[in-house]
């Protein structure tokens, strides 16, 4: 997690418009000195979603949904803590020092470079649509069925071919070279020389997930210009292709929303199916589609993916490996069945938005792609053929994560192939699961402690619960005590928290990231934040955590009182007023109110 200076946060957080903020994904109405809004995270038809124009928080009267601008982007669009700092930095044009006091050693800042990126797709759009150069562009792109409100919609831009045009633009906005460097867009020939990296090329502008350009993707139009068809921009600060999912910036919003999404292969087709009115669709960068990109997707709580690959063997097979890694994970994955030859683009121009959305209500469920696309070559007459094809697709599901899935699958893998359950490994018992302790502290020592881990839980839920939090407060209020801690750090965080609450005052993200005292602190509000958390359970999540917070203190007072019995040092008179406190307590377990 970023470490950011106390200062930096604190301007941060008064230059922060909270209705500006909102604004921009939910419609507010000025109501007196309100302003209200049907409420994003429940259903209703009366506004009940209020802002007061003097206040930093909103809450909604319906729901119990309450936060600041940073709980709501991290609710709303399922943005991490940094991702909602540096996004609203980035608005209200706040630059992030690092608290380690390096800031000036590491160069320019990531506001800074991403301004210079958002410059040059400005020059790369205006020269393909203004200049002599462009005007071949943009035959080209017209003769590809791609119109001029595409070409606007999304940004897209020309690289010229001979570099004393760029130069020229680069030194009237005042760039240096290493700068231009850093985020890729110069190239080093040699210790002396540099060159664009991108020349005589399309460009489609790579977005951050708040819609920041951090880098391009570059289509050659001639056979003849050097290099592959497609070239990215090289890993920078601000760009790791393994990682960043074109198209999630129009997206995100929507996957978020209805937690699913549409994979496919190529930008082309991202944008396409996005303009067209399939705006939950992203594509990988160049490479094949990878962890890093699906842990970004897992972070916005999917739970369906259609992958809409090209119709030909390359892109029945990428579906094949891109599936496992979304069923390893626990994902329904759907693909959509395209003729040999097609692609979602093909597709969309040729035969139109409601032909795809057809396939897409026609994909066919993983296990029954799969096994259609590895028998496709084999005569399953033959008991070898089909044992080999059977025991092929028992040995990949039975690599996936879950076992309740791989149960299911592999019943449904013998139906499918109409052998016995027991002939595919159903009712095998599943090997043992091996628990993952992550590491934190320093590279060689591994921290595993249950009293953390359970203490971290309960300040996850005040501090991240944004539904029901006066609710939740009270009813940890009611019940707990900073007695009730065993770790220090976790007390003194859930100190802070109700000394704001009790004062009124803001006990959010963002304060509590103010007030962190060192490299401790910092430690513990990254593991807060390395969990989400289920907001439409928050409290029934926070009541489980204070009944085993509440048992765990009943039966440590027993241990203790039985360990000083033992100990051999108490007189018989306070042996006997000892034992008879260990009865009183253990007859009495902990009551809790129900929440």
């Amino acid at each position: 997690m970023g470490t950011f200076k106390k200062e930096s946060l604190e301007l941060l957080r008064e230059k922060i418009d909270l209705v500006e903020v909102l604004s921009s994904y939910i419609e507010l109405r000025p109501s007196g000195a309100t302003y209200k809004a049907l409420c994003p995270f429940h259903d209703e038809k009366s506004p009940s979603f209020v802002v007061q124009k003097t206040d930093s928080h909103y809450h909604c009267f319906g729901c119990g949904a309450h936060g600041d601008a940073i709980a709501f982007l991290m609710n709303y669009l399922k943005m991490s803590f940094v991702e909602a700092v540096e996004s609203l930095a980035e608005r209200f044009h706040i630059i992030l020092e690092e608290s380690d006091g390096k800031f000036e050693e590491k160069g320019p800042s990531k506001s800074h470079l991403k301004a210079v990126m958002t410059a040059v797709s400005k020059f790369y759009h205006f020269y393909l649509l203004y200049s002599d150069e462009g005007q071949q562009a943009l035959k080209y792109l017209y003769n590809r069925g791609i119109d001029l409100e595409f070409i606007q919609l999304f940004h897209i831009g020309f690289a010229p071919k001979l570099p004393h045009c760029f130069y020229a633009v680069l030194k009237g906005l005042k760039f240096d070279a290493k700068t231009l460097e850093t985020v890729g867009l110069l190239k080093k020939q040699d210790p002396q020389k540099v060159r664009p990296f991108f020349s005589g090329r399309i460009m489609f502008p790579i977005r951050d997930s708040i819609g920041s350009v951090i880098g391009f993707s570059a289509r050659k139009m001639h056979e003849d210009t050097f290099g592959p068809k497609y070239i990215n921009t090289p890993d920078t600060p601000l760009f790791k292709k393994s990682q960043v999912l074109f198209g999630l910036s129009y997206c995100r919003k929507r996957i978020a929303k209805e937690k699913k999404v549409i994979v496919v292969e190529g930008q082309i087709d991202a944008l396409r199916l996005i303009q067209s009115g399939f705006n939950f669709t992203v594509a990988g960068q160049g490479t094949a589609f990878g962890e890093g990109h699906l842990r970004e997707l897992v972070k916005l709580g999917i739970n369906q993916v259609y992958l809409a690959f090209d119709g030909d063997h390359a892109g029945r097979e990428a579906a094949c490996k891109v599936g496992d890694l979304f069923q390893k994970e626990g994902i329904e994955v759907n693909v959509v069945k395209m003729e040999n030859g097609y692609d979602p683009d093909t597709v969309l121009k040729e035969k139109g938005p409601e032909v795809f959305a057809g396939l897409i209500e026609t994909a066919a469920d993983y296990l029954t792609f799969l096994l259609e696309h590895l028998s496709k070559d084999l005569d399953l007459q033959s008991p070898s053929k089909k044992n080999q094809l059977v025991q092929t697709i028992a040995k990949i599901v039975r690599g996936w994560d879950h076992p309740l899935m791989v149960h299911e699958s592999l019943r449904k893998l013998a139906r499918l192939t109409e052998v016995p359950e027991t002939l595919v490994g159903v009712g095998d018992k599943p090997e043992q699961v091996k628990t993952k302790i992550k590491q934190t502290g320093t590279v060689t020592e591994l921290s595993f402690d249950p009293d953390r881990i359970l203490e971290i839980d309960l300040l996850r839920w005040l501090y991240l619960a944004s539904q029901n939090t006066t609710q939740i407060a009270e009813f940890t209020k009611k019940h707990l005590e900073p007695k009730h801690f065993k770790v220090t750090i976790c007390r003194r965080f859930f100190e802070f928290y109700f000394e704001n609450y009790e004062q009124q005052k803001s006990c959010d993200l963002l304060s509590l990231a103010i007030n962190m005292e060192g490299a401790e602190d910092q430690l513990l509000l990254s593991e807060l934040l390395q969990k989400r958390i289920n907001q439409e359970r928050a409290k029934e999540g926070a009541f489980e955590t204070v009944s085993k917070l509440l048992h765990r203190f009943w039966l440590a007072e027993r241990e203790e009182i039985k360990l000083q019995i033992q100990s051999g040092l108490c007189r018989e008179e306070e042996a006997l007023l000892l034992a008879k406190r260990f009865d009183e307590i253990r007859r009495s377990p902990p009551q809790i109110d129900v929440m």
